[in-house]
């Protein structure tokens, strides 16, 4: 079975459905590192996002991902790391 991974494509795309951008922000440049304070998203747009990787990808996030993720980077590292498990779960 391949293994499934979330890009920063990926959560671009989904933050992009999910909350929009703002347009001070450019979501092309460096922001793995940036906090999504800083990119103009509060928490009930990561929460959003969260909900939409969870069925998109058939995953369950803890609910303390909204709130320790603080940046793309971080985001990124936790659904891999679920769809890690759930890929050797399935195996």
């Amino acid at each position: 079975m391949a293994t499934q991974s979330f890009t920063l494509d990926d959560l671009k795309r989904i933050l992009l459905e999910a909350a929009g951008a703002d347009e001070s922000v450019d979501l092309d440049g460096d922001i793995l590192d940036t906090d999504f304070e800083e990119l103009s998203y509060e928490s009930l747009a990561i929460l959003e996002t969260c909900g939409r990787i969870e069925r998109e990808y058939d995953i369950t996030l803890d609910d303390t991902v909204v709130t320790e993720a603080k940046t793309p980077r971080e985001l990124l590292a936790v659904v891999n790391t679920q769809l890690g498990d759930v890929t050797a779960t399935a195996a």
